[in-house]
C-alpha cells in the first residue's frame, strides 16, 4: 500500500453530474480539465441539439447545465428552458463572450449564474461549487 498515491475515500454521496455545452472545443476541454479533478462527472457537447437529445434520454439527469449562450441553431437560454421543463430543479450557468449578464435578467427561465468569457478556470470551479451548494433550510 502506497499512501502517497491513494485516492481520497469515496464518500457515499455521488459526485455531481454536469453537462457542459459549448461550440468551441477548446472551451469544453478547459472546463472539463478544470472540473473533473474537482470530483465532478462531466459529459460534454459541442452542439446544443445533441445535448438536448442526450438530456431527454439520460436516466440520471445532470445536477448542473453549463452552457454557452451563442451557439448555432439553439442558444443557451433555449437549451436551459427545454432541460428545466424536464427537470425543474436543474441548476444552470450561462457563459458568454458575446452577451452580457443582462441576457439572464431578461430571460423567461431562471438561470442560477452567469459568467463572461474569457474566464479563469479556477473561477469556473468556484462558481460551480457555489451553484451546487445545497440551499440553507
Amino acid at each position: 500500500m502506497r499512501p502517497a498515491t491513494q485516492k481520497k475515500p469515496q464518500s457515499a454521496k455521488q459526485p455531481a453530474f454536469i453537462y457542459l455545452v459549448d461550440d468551441e472545443e477548446l472551451v469544453l476541454d478547459v472546463a472539463e480539465a478544470t472540473l473533473e479533478p474537482e470530483g465532478f462527472r462531466i459529459k460534454k457537447f459541442g452542439d446544443p441539439e445533441e445535448a438536448w437529445k442526450s438530456f431527454q434520454k439520460e436516466r440520471t439527469k445532470p445536477a448542473l447545465l453549463i452552457t454557452d449562450y451563442a451557439m448555432g441553431k439553439m442558444n443557451g437560454l433555449e437549451l436551459i428552458e427545454k432541460c428545466k421543463a424536464l427537470k425543474p430543479e436543474l441548476k444552470s450557468v450561462l457563459i458568454s463572450g458575446t452577451a452580457g449578464a443582462e441576457v439572464v435578467m431578461g430571460a423567461t427561465v431562471r438561470v442560477d449564474s452567469y459568467m463572461g468569457k474569457p474566464y479563469q478556470p479556477a473561477s469556473l470551479a468556484e462558481l460551480v461549487r457555489r451553484v451546487l451548494e445545497p440551499e440553507p433550510a
